[in-house]
This record gives C-alpha cells, structure tokens and sequence, in this order.
C-alpha cells in the first residue's frame, strides 16, 4: 500500500450535512426540480448553519427511478430541469402551475425549438463550448437516447446486430437519420448542466458545499456499456457473462444479485483507467465532494455468474484498486472522496480505505445490537468518518426505532442518556452531531421527524422507492433556531 496521505482539505474540519435527493424538493412538477425550491432549501440550509447538501446520483433513470442504475455515468437527469429557468430566458411562455412529465418534456422540445430558430445571445457561446467539452461522452450519449426512443426504449442489447455491435456504416446513417433527436439531446443536456452550475455557485456563495453520490457500478442497459463493451465482461452479443452483487448474509439467505455487468480490470487497467478518469472529471464538475458506492468492489468484488438467478454461486475476485486510486490521485492531486464502507468489511477492504485516508460511513441505526465494540456505536467514532442516523436506504430513525424491542429502546435511551420524554429522532440527531466525526449527516426526513411510510428506498424492492418528498409546511418556524442552537454548541456550525 502507498504511504497515507494527509486528510483532504474538506476533511480536516468539523461539519454538518442534510441528506436529500432534488427529486424530493417540493414544487409545481410530479417530482423535484432544481429550480426555485432548490434555491428556497439552500436559504434554509444556511439558516441552519448547515454547510452541506448530499444528494444521490444525478444521472437519468431507468423507468423504476432509482439513480444508481443510470442510461449513463456523465449524464444528468433531465427531468430535473427547471421550466422557469427556460421561460426567464425567453425559451419559454407562460408555464402551468401544475403538470405531469409529458408536460414537461414537451416545453423542453418547444424550448429547444426556439433555441435553434433565435438562440439567446446569453447562452449561444456556452452552447458551443459545452457542445465541444463534452463531445467525449456526450454525442454517443444523445445518439443512445435518440436510438432507444426509436427501438421502442428497449434496452441496446435488443437492438439489430450492426447497431448493437457499433457498426460504422449502420452509426452514420443512424447520426443522419435523427439528427434533430440527438440535437435535442443534446440541449437538455446543456440546459441541465447550465441550470446545476448556476445552483452549485449560489450554494459555495453561502459556504454550503454539494456532497454528491458516483455509484461504483453502470446498468448493463447504459450508453457506457454500449459504447465500450471491451470495459465490460461481455460475450459476443453484448451479453453480460458475469454480474455485480453481494453474497449471502444475515439480512439475506441468497444475497443480492444487481445485475450489473462487472467491469473487465485488466483492460480498464491497459488503458491507465482513462474511463475512470472521465467519469470523475464529470462528476467533479457537478460536486464539491463525492461519495464512491460499494467502495469495497474496488478492493475485491462479488462476481456472479450471469446464468445463475441468486447470488449464492458468485466468488471474490480481487480488483486493482490502488493502482486505480493512486491514478486518481495523480491526475486529480487530491480526490474528495468519501467511502461507502458498509456491510461485511475485510481488512483488506479497511487498508486501501486507510491508505488514500477516506473517510467511512457511521450509522447510528446500526449500533444498537448490544456489542459495545460495535464500531457504529459513538464512543467508536474516529474523526476521519462521516456519522449518519439513517442513510436513503434506511428507514426513518422515528420509524426504525419504533419497530424495536423494549430491551432496545432501554439501551438506545440508556446509552445516550435521554429519558422517555425526549422524542426521537432527537436523540440520535444530538449524538450523530456530537460524534467526533469530520462530517455528520442528516437525512431530512429525520429533521423533520416523520416516521412510517416516509423512506426514500427499500432495498431489495423495486416498487414504489424514490417517490419520497417533503413539504415546506412541515418545517415549522422553530426548527432552523433548533438546528443552529445545536451546530453551534457541537461546534458545526457554518459561517
């Protein structure tokens, strides 16, 4: 292993973080934009004093919303596209107080249609440049998009032979053919990253840093796997010969088989991990932090045959993770990077997260089983960790709690010292914010303190995840005071 390196700037002072996806933010649209409400949130964060906002990965989705199984690695979710930000640059008239997505997409065609008969002076340079700085992944991307709408948006590896397998002469009349959809493409694209740098900017202007996920693994069905299907285990009809996955485990007696088709190291490592490098320089230009999901893949990954239906017959394959990290840091000087580093944890796992000095993950709602060696447990916090009460696929800690044994609820009060009248999720808000950890992070549901029924994701399931939002009403008028009062007395405190 390298020599340890120093903390990351980020990393070497006390803060705190509130844990919530844009599509969760309140507003006209079926689900959250990035627009006025996302603005509106990050007034409340700085009045709370909080200095950072963690979201989930922000590619576009599969039909079952969940972001970490994105169509790409680069590119964002156009859904979240804020209408008014078109109609205040004059692409738009006047928008609907209420609409569905159908309503949505068709102001982003009718917007993209004025863009190309009067583009706006404003943003006709920005255009171009974004057009050619991303040209890398974004005119395969926009072709994929294009071509997926006309197959029906089945995934790629149903398509004909010379368009699965990337024929030229079958590409240059597809490029031909739907110009005009891969133009538009392409716009929302622009617009999307417009739009988020804009956000972004306001957020650093209020010391309020955007903490964003990169899922370790690509979805089979993705403009990355099509386009470079030598980075992947893949036969000869773009098949997945081996997935992603975890073995089997206490939470379950067949594991978790994700289906994702594992990377193909060696020549990911032939290249000098040129593809790696591509996807975090994007993700580098959406966050200020990221955390990297499933860390421990990069160390030893779970390697399932793709003929078997459970994850049970899968092996550990080891990965060439420091040669990768170490890459990362010399091309990138000093990654922000935050591990997730949760489940079964080898110790080899443990050293290459040591050795690149990445914080881990510290869940309150995992360390109350009795074992005062629990490392999830306060008093076992170190300072380079990220301490939560819950993550996104976490239930609510009022919910959690409630589902408990008497015996637990003893120890949880006992532990922290909270008589029966201090109601939850307080407690463990008070301790994850107490804890010696860098970073302590707050899903929003917990500082809302809503209980069943009110989680972002459920893992295992695939019915009705990622639809969770809040509501500006639940925020009563003490709660900002409430949440400054214990920053500043935790020294967290932003500003």
């Amino acid at each position: 292993m390298p020599k340890p390196s120093t903390l990351h700037p980020l990393h070497t002072r006390r803060r705190a973080g509130v844990l919530l996806h844009p599509t969760a933010l309140p507003g006209p649209a079926p689900k959250g934009l990035i627009g006025h409400d996302a603005y509106r949130f990050i007034d409340f964060l700085q009045q709370c004093g909080i200095g950072v906002w963690q979201m989930l990965p922000l590619g576009p989705t599969h039909p079952d919303g969940s972001p970490y199984q994105a169509l790409s690695a680069h590119a964002a979710d156009t859904t979240l596209i804020s209408l008014d930000w078109l109609r205040d640059r004059g692409l738009l008239a006047e928008i609907d107080s209420h609409y569905d997505m159908a309503y949505h997409t068709a102001c982003l065609q009718q917007a993209h249609g004025r863009f190309i008969a009067e583009p706006p002076a404003a943003l006709h340079q920005d255009y171009t440049n974004f057009i050619t700085q991303q040209a890398d992944w974004l005119d395969d991307y926009a072709l994929f998009m294009a071509l997926r709408e006309t197959h029906g948006y089945r995934s790629w590896t149903d398509w004909d032979a010379p368009l699965r397998k990337r024929q030229k002469t079958a590409l240059n009349k597809a490029r031909k053919e739907h110009a005009a959809r891969i133009a538009f493409h392409c716009f929302c694209q622009f617009v999307f990253f417009q739009q988020w740098h804009e956000l972004r900017r306001y957020a650093n202007q209020r010391n309020i840093l955007i903490f964003g996920d990169l899922p370790i693994y690509v979805a089979l069905d993705s403009a990355d796997v099509w386009v470079n299907p030598q980075l992947f285990t893949l036969d000869k009809e773009g098949q997945p010969t081996f997935v992603a996955g975890v073995p089997p485990d206490y939470f379950s007696a067949t594991g978790q088989r994700w289906g994702n088709p594992q990377y193909n190291w060696p020549a990911l490592e032939a290249e000098d991990f040129a593809w790696w490098q591509a996807r975090f320089r994007t993700q580098l230009d959406l966050f200020d932090l990221l955390r990297v999901d499933h860390f421990r893949g990069f160390q030893a990954y779970w390697e399932i045959p793709a003929a078997e239906e459970t994850a049970i017959k899968g092996r550990w394959v080891e990965a060439p993770g420091e040669a990768l990290l170490k890459k990362l840091n010399q091309v990138f000087k000093h990654l922000p990077l935050i591990a997730e580093d949760l489940g079964t944890i080898t110790p080899e796992v443990e050293a290459l997260r040591q050795a690149f000095r990445l914080p881990g993950m510290k869940i309150l709602q995992f360390a109350f089983d009795g074992n005062p060696h629990n490392s999830y447990l306060p008093h076992n916090h170190e300072f380079n960790a990220v301490a939560y009460t819950g993550t996104h696929d976490n239930d609510t800690t009022l919910s959690w709690y409630r589902q408990q044994p008497e015996h637990t609820h003893h120890y949880i009060r006992n532990y922290l010292n909270s008589p029966p009248s201090d109601e939850m999720p307080w407690p463990l808000i008070r301790a994850s914010l107490a804890s010696v950890c860098c970073l302590a992070v707050l899903p929003m549901q917990d500082i809302l303190g809503l209980g069943e029924g009110q989680r972002t994701n459920t893992p295992g399931t695939t019915e009705g995840n990622w639809q969770w939002r809040f509501r500006w009403g639940q925020i009563h008028a003490d709660l900002a005071p409430q949440l400054h009062h214990l920053l500043r007395l935790y020294d967290r405190l932003e500003g």
